[in-house]
């Protein structure tokens, strides 16, 4: 008899992935499903901070699957490490932000979610050339090196047994009254029980190809942002925190490297690196630590966000479709938001107490 998996999940980046472990814990047959290879997206091209930029200027939805989430991280990295040897580089080296013009807001906010805060001394600006204005630092945030984490997740669920079909890109979708019955793919056609779909910045456009008889309200306004980054060959302690100054930062990886980032671009799906952003970057990182121009720049690269208005996600069972499910819209803080939304989804689908309120994520919430 051929057994169908319970859960058959589109999109392979850190939703997907984290969403994928989480319910094969829970015991269920999983299928994952990605257009190109697992995490190629946003998921790796990302920075790795995670906290929300100026968390306290965001809406509260997002704040609330941070929190989970960074109690989630420490043992997600232990378990992964012990498991496939693979090390996500999950590392709590602080992040200090220059300037707060918002200060009152920024320390009632770490002050009610139990983050703690210093007025940083001089010596953290002794190699940064900025202006600080009521400067804050946070010593507990964490990263994690993107590629990493993902290398590390997919060997996860490889150990698992959790089936991972790459290169395969949906066509359409077969439907019985409020039900997917199978989906077609560049591969075939797969038997649906539950589908979720985690597709990132094609999420919106997927909808729109596989349910086009939807009304508007039933599907999810996830648009493609276009963010660029370059990095640099620095030497280990070159810098050894992370920097947030004004909309861009500095982020130093294990081995020394540095990252600058980022852009913000409506580009529709282009992921084309330009010279104008390499420079504004290479301007930014250079005029904000002057030591980096020794530094050769050895990769400059674009991902596509998925992007929400508000930067809230879709978490939960579509309104109309009743074994459809949706992980996705998470802007730039799909790492920040990830464990937690994955166990939210969990949660919902296996009539858990979620641990993390549900309204704010759902279709009929603002995004």
């Amino acid at each position: 008899m051929i057994q169908h998996p319970d859960f058959t999940l589109i999109g392979g980046g850190i939703i997907g992935l984290l969403t994928a472990r989480e319910l094969h814990q829970a015991g269920a047959r999983i299928t994952l499903i990605e257009k190109n290879r697992l995490g190629q997206e946003s998921s790796w091209a990302g920075g790795g901070i995670l906290l929300p930029l100026y968390p306290w200027r965001q809406p509260d939805a997002i704040s609330r699957l941070v929190m989970r989430s960074l109690v989630l991280y420490p043992i997600l990295a232990e378990q992964l490490i012990k498991d496939t040897r693979l090390d996500p580089e999950w590392t709590p080296c602080g992040l200090l932000v220059t300037k707060n013009p918002d200060i009152q807001a920024a320390i009632d906010w770490c002050r009610r979610n139990v983050i703690r805060y210093e007025a940083p001394g001089a010596a953290f600006f002794d190699n940064l050339n900025t202006r600080p204005e009521n400067p804050l630092w946070l010593p507990d945030i964490a990263q994690a090196r993107n590629p990493r984490l993902v290398k590390s997740l997919r060997q996860d669920l490889t150990d698992r047994g959790v089936k991972i079909i790459e290169a395969c890109e949906l066509v359409s979708a077969n439907m019985y009254q409020s039900r997917i019955n199978a989906i077609n793919t560049t591969q075939g056609t797969f038997a649906v029980d539950r589908l979720i779909i985690s597709a990132g910045a094609w999420t919106g456009e997927l909808f729109g190809q596989l349910f086009p008889a939807l009304p508007p309200a039933c599907m999810p306004n996830i648009v493609p942002v276009k963010g660029q980054m370059l990095l640099f060959e620095a030497r280990p302690d070159t810098l050894r925190h992370m920097v947030l100054d004004e909309d861009r930062y500095l982020i130093p990886r294990r081995d020394g490297k540095i990252l600058a980032g980022s852009s913000v671009e409506l580009a529709q799906f282009d992921k084309t690196p330009s010279p104008e952003i390499h420079n504004k970057l290479k301007d930014f990182a250079w005029a904000l630590m002057p030591s980096l121009k020794q530094f050769p720049i050895i990769k400059h690269w674009a991902g596509l966000r998925p992007g929400t208005e508000h930067g809230i996600p879709y978490i939960g069972r579509h309104p109309e479709i009743e074994n459809l499910y949706i992980n996705a819209g998470h802007f730039r803080n799909g790492l920040a938001m990830g464990p937690a939304s994955a166990e939210l989804l969990a949660d919902l689908i296996l009539n858990r107490t979620p641990r993390v309120a549900p309204e704010p994520y759902q279709f009929s919430s603002q995004h």
